[in-house]
């Protein structure tokens, strides 16, 4: 770690940059080893997380979450769909993750880039695996008619950790859904939609993610920065809920962690979902108070 004079500040600052973009290992190892990062937090520290309900006027639910300077809004579009013939009594939830040029110069225009596809199909899963909503109260009419709601996710400023900021706006979002009430018309057999009379949607719980970075094979990093993710030795989300329920642990290759290691991951992804789930309860109360 670069040390000198108060009066050398500029020049002090000035090596301290040059020495983090030359040798980008070393200078975080200089950090570490003293069990803090180059940001000021600990290792297992969490950035300061903002959540807004109720963002988008033209949406059936909305959210907007920062995550440090990771920025995601989602918007719940609610939509008529046939059930699926083989499961007449249930609707459909779709998440979609949006990883646009404009949340970071690392991607780019054109098809879905790959990590914007990996993060929608963990959410997903996250999605199947807790039972988030029951697919039943989603259906309208058994066989005929039911909703689809489409979760869209869009990164507006990419600073790492996506996956965590994604998850906790589209439960936030979800909890801010007011679906009219609908009946089919018996002459007609057509839908009609009557907005004077809402039911909000029933989420079973509320799964949080928390991920961790490996860094050098063997220290956990929590709440990974884009620049920690680049260095990244391997990578671990647990998803948990209420009660320490655990949804997912998510572990694709990289450096192999001890059973110790993991233990010590869901830990602390469980205090983590403690946290945001009164984070939540806050945000959704001052917004009700507010209605």
């Amino acid at each position: 770690m670069v040390v000198c004079c108060s009066r050398d500040t500029e020049l002090c600052n000035k090596m301290a940059a040059d020495f983090r973009i030359a040798q980008p290992l070393e200078y975080y190892r200089t950090f570490l080893k003293e069990n803090i990062r180059p940001d000021g937090r600990e290792l297992g520290e969490i950035r300061a997380t903002h959540l807004n309900v109720g963002t988008i006027g033209t949406a059936d639910g909305s959210a907007l979450v920062k995550l440090g300077n990771t920025t995601v809004l989602c918007g719940i579009k609610a939509e008529f769909a046939p059930p699926p013939v083989n499961e007449p009594k249930i609707g459909y939830l779709v998440p979609n993750v949006e990883l646009p040029p404009l949340c970071s110069s690392q991607f780019k225009v054109g098809p879905p880039s790959d990590q914007a596809q990996v993060v929608s199909q963990l959410i997903a899963d996250v999605v199947q695996s807790s039972k988030l909503v029951d697919l039943q109260t989603l259906c309208i009419a058994e066989g005929v008619l039911s909703w689809v709601l489409h979760c869209d996710m869009v990164c507006l400023d990419y600073d790492g950790n996506v996956v965590d900021a994604c998850l906790i706006a589209m439960v936030a979002a979800l909890k801010n859904v007011l679906l009219p009430s609908v009946k089919i018309a018996e002459d007609t057999g057509l839908a009609r939609a009557s907005t004077e009379k809402t039911i909000p949607l029933v989420l079973s719980c509320h799964p949080v993610a928390t991920s961790f970075i490996v860094f050098d094979d063997s220290i956990l990093l929590a709440d990974p920065t884009k620049e920690e993710e680049v260095m990244a030795t391997g990578v671990v989300t647990i998803v948990t809920g209420e009660g320490g329920n655990i949804f997912a642990v998510y572990k694709p290759g990289g450096s192999p962690l001890p059973v110790s290691k993991i233990e010590d991951c869901i830990a602390r992804s469980k205090e983590r979902s403690s946290e945001v789930r009164k984070l939540l309860k806050k945000t959704l109360e001052s917004n009700n108070a507010d209605r």
